[in-house]
């Protein structure tokens, strides 16, 4: 495995998956597209759609061991690196004719911040990639993301979008709503938290907020149409899937996927508050934090998604039989994902 990254030097040897017999013979295989975040939930799809495309591609990521899982069989050059870290980035980026920004937090930990990796990493990313000659930049931003929201997270993802807007850069911008897909750590949560509650399946605020799910592998493969279509520069695009729904239709749905049934009630934002500040002081990985609290009173729907519109892709339904993946989750599964650090 290509290793990262010391004062900006890339070492170690390089490792690459099997080809995919299906895609494209590669026409110019000079064409590198640097993903950070390689190894999260969209980045390896997206390592794997361009791949397939006939695109040379170089994963960032943060951890060896779990990109070695997650890209195997992919033809990825892998590195190690860390978007906050300016000086080796020169190195992980140089020879990129496009950088595909998915690096970023969804939950705070210590040490991983929303200011510190969602904002100022996507600023060090950008001023880095200017100086070596990247051509193109694409992020991954959220729905709902605006420098001025009173909510951390889409606070610091609204000063990334903008320092990209301002970059100078040929940039394209993808605003989704929640991403859902066989890693993902949101329908997951749900799907862990039915075999954590074998009765009643509380619902904060009566699961009245709304999302917009939306396929993970349909995200990448708007990211990577993307790149082959000149009308996309500078041009930002909501994603979203076929249908709105609240938080209580997406656990039914779960809960049909999983073969589940639980008793749904509605428990008040208020009430839940102090029970969830207490898991994210006694547990590693709570399942729920404050702050995605918050953020179901953010509405979550994306009015036009550009996913049909724009790319041609018929969106992935939020249905049972795509959810089969879920019925995999243990017990002992969950229980322990709560203690992971």
């Amino acid at each position: 495995m290509r290793q990262a990254v010391e004062r900006g030097t890339v070492h170690g040897m390089s490792w690459a998956g099997d080809a995919d017999p299906a895609a494209p013979p590669r026409s110019d295989p000079a064409r590198m597209a640097v993903v950070t975040g390689g190894s999260g939930l969209v980045g390896t799809h997206v390592c794997r759609e361009l791949a397939r495309r006939g695109w040379a591609v170089r994963a960032v990521v943060r951890n060896a061991a779990k990109a070695a899982t997650r890209l195997s069989g992919v033809a990825t050059e892998v590195v190690v690196g860390d978007v906050r870290d300016a000086s080796s980035l020169p190195a992980l980026l140089r020879g990129g004719e496009v950088v595909i920004h998915l690096a970023a937090v969804a939950i705070e930990r210590p040490g991983e911040g929303y200011e510190e990796i969602n904002a100022i990493g996507t600023v060090t990313l950008l001023a880095v990639a200017t100086s070596v000659g990247v051509e193109r930049f694409v992020h991954m931003s959220q729905q709902g993301a605006d420098s001025a929201s009173p909510h951390q997270f889409l606070r610091s993802k609204g000063r990334a979008e903008d320092a990209v807007r301002a970059s100078g850069l040929a940039w394209t911008i993808f605003r989704p709503s929640v991403i859902f897909g066989p890693e993902d750590e949101f329908v997951n949560v749900l799907a862990r938290l039915v075999r954590l509650s074998p009765v009643i399946y509380p619902l904060p605020g009566g699961g009245g907020a709304r999302f917009q799910p939306v396929f993970v592998g349909d995200v990448a493969r708007a990211v990577s149409l993307s790149l082959d279509r000149g009308d996309t520069s500078r041009q930002a695009y909501p994603l979203g899937g076929p249908e709105a729904l609240t938080l209580r239709q997406m656990v039914e749905r779960v809960l049909a996927a999983m073969h589940e049934r639980r008793v749904l009630v509605g428990v008040p934002v208020g009430v839940l508050r102090p029970l969830v500040s207490l898991a994210q002081h006694l547990l590693p990985s709570p399942p729920v934090t404050t702050t995605l609290l918050d953020l179901l009173a953010v509405d979550n729907t994306v009015p036009e998604s550009a996913l049909a519109r724009t790319f041609g892709i018929v969106p992935t339904p939020f249905a049972p039989e795509v959810l089969s993946y879920l019925r995999e989750i243990s017990g002992g599964a969950a229980l322990a994902s709560l203690f992971r650090h």
